[in-house]
C-alpha cells in the first residue's frame, strides 16, 4: 500500500493562500527550497487539484530554463516535469502535458485505488483534493512549514472534519528565516 503525504508552506494563521490566491507570501529561504526539492524527489507520483496544477504548470515546465534559476531550481523543474502527476477536476475538457493524466470522475475513489497499489509516495496538493482525501481518512502524513507571516484569511490548510484525528510528531526543522517545518503521522 502506498503512503499520501499532504504538505505545503502556511502561514502561521494557517493559510496556503491569500483571498485573493497569492502564495507568494512565504520567506525565502535556498536551504528551505532544498528540502522541499529533495521532498519532491521522494515522490513517485503528485496528485494536483485544477487550481493548484494552473500554478506549477505556469511555471515549472520551464523553471529550468529561467536565466536566474539556481540549481535547486532546475532540478526542482526537471523532477516536477518528470514525476507522474494526477490532475484531478471536474471539467471534460481539461488536457494536461508534462507526464500528466486527467481524472474527472470520482477522486476519492481513484486516491483509493491508487493508495492500494504497489509503489511509492503520493502527495497530494490543493486545498479542496487535499481536504476530501483528509475526510475521507486517506492522509498518511503531514508536512508542515509554518512562515512567520499573518495573511489574516484565504485558503486554509485544515478543513472541517466530522471527527478528531490523532497524529504523532515525527521530525521537526527550523529554517533560516524562521520557518518551521512540522512532519506528523496519523496514528
Amino acid at each position: 500500500m502506498r503512503k499520501l503525504i499532504y504538505g505545503m508552506n502556511l502561514s502561521l494563521d494557517g493559510y496556503i493562500a491569500t483571498p485573493d490566491g497569492d502564495l507568494g507570501w512565504g520567506v525565502s529561504s535556498d536551504e528551505l527550497f532544498q528540502w522541499w526539492l529533495e521532498q519532491e524527489q521522494a515522490i513517485d507520483l503528485f496528485l494536483y487539484g485544477r487550481r493548484l496544477w494552473e500554478t506549477m504548470s505556469s511555471h515549472w515546465p520551464t523553471g529550468d530554463r529561467q536565466p536566474d534559476a539556481t540549481p535547486a531550481q532546475i532540478e526542482f523543474a526537471r523532477n516536477w516535469r518528470d514525476t507522474p502527476k494526477v490532475l484531478f477536476s471536474s471539467s471534460k475538457g481539461d488536457k494536461a502535458d508534462w507526464n500528466t493524466r486527467v481524472v474527472t470522475g470520482d477522486a476519492i475513489a481513484e486516491i483509493t485505488r491508487l493508495k492500494a497499489e504497489d509503489g511509492g509516495p503520493m502527495r497530494v496538493g490543493g486545498a479542496a483534493l487535499a481536504g476530501a482525501a483528509m475526510r475521507a481518512g486517506l492522509v498518511d502524513e503531514y508536512e508542515i512549514v509554518t512562515h512567520p507571516v499573518l495573511v489574516g484569511g484565504g485558503t486554509p490548510f485544515f478543513t472541517t472534519f466530522d471527527s478528531r484525528v490523532n497524529l504523532s510528531l515525527v521530525e521537526t526543522r527550523t529554517f533560516p528565516g524562521g520557518m518551521v517545518m512540522t512532519r506528523y503521522e496519523r496514528r
